[in-house]
């Protein structure tokens, strides 16, 4: 199974997904990345760098945005935003699953509120993790 996090420029959110559910999946037949629906082209927010590492996940690299090759890759995309829209990604030539946790990116800088968008993050991918079991 391919799983692909999804989130709109793939500077947070989406990476956040992906390194938690890399960190603590011990299926080896599962594997994830992330990507944006856009290309981020601002480096990653040093702030929710630091507050990432807090909780054990290690934000690097440079944001990518979605591509034909990680569509046909994929089985299953989960949207870890409430500003992308699942339409997107269903049409009758494309069959695969599609699941939108709606989660905000709304932080303005502020240690608390990446910490709370984090740990709502990590709790949806435990629950999704824990499924696949």
């Amino acid at each position: 199974m391919n799983i692909l996090f999804v989130c709109k420029y793939n500077r947070f959110r989406s990476r956040i997904a992906e390194a938690y559910f890399n960190k603590i999946n011990k299926n080896k037949g599962i594997h994830a990345q992330s990507a944006g629906l856009f290309q981020g082209s601002y480096p990653l927010d040093p702030v929710e760098v630091k507050v990432a590492k807090k909780f054990g996940i290690l934000l690097k690299g440079k944001p990518r945005a979605i591509s034909t090759k990680l569509l046909k890759w994929q089985n299953l995309i989960l949207i870890v935003a409430d500003d992308v829209p699942v339409s997107i990604f269903i049409s009758k030539h494309h069959k695969n699953k599609v699941v939108r946790w709606k989660i905000s990116d709304e932080n303005l800088g502020n240690e608390n509120r990446i910490g709370k968008i984090i740990k709502q993050i990590l709790d949806k991918v435990d629950t999704f993790e824990e499924g696949l079991r």
